[in-house]
């Protein structure tokens, strides 16, 4: 299993819009996908700024390159991101995952 982390901010005045989006974007998207093994968000307020770190996980590569094309390091933006002042890393994290505990499920909460 392989585990893409993505971060992004956006003014704390549009954090809850931008969570909406982000869940009938990044979320709904990569959740569609074969090969998706879930999707969880965090947001941390900090210094004006809401910051989401979006933590997908996916069986193997060729999953994780139907969600992000041939270069699956570079950040998945979406049409309408700019409307809430993103922030985007432009990289993302990619890291092999052995195991996942056994409680942790797409409802868990960080």
């Amino acid at each position: 299993m392989i585990s893409r982390s993505w971060h992004g901010a956006v003014p704390a005045r549009h954090g809850d819009a931008f969570a909406e989006h982000l869940q009938v974007t990044g979320v709904a998207e990569s959740r569609a996908l074969a090969g998706n093994l879930g999707a969880f968000v965090q947001r941390v307020e900090q210094d004006g700024y809401s910051h989401f770190f979006l933590l997908t996980y996916w069986s193997d590569w060729p999953a994780i390159h139907a969600f992000a094309g041939l270069q699956p390091h570079i950040a998945v933006t979406y049409p309408g991101d700019e409307r809430f002042g993103l922030i985007s890393d432009p990289i993302v994290v990619h890291q092999q995952v052995d195991a996942v505990a056994p409680w942790l499920t797409a409802d868990s909460a960080f």
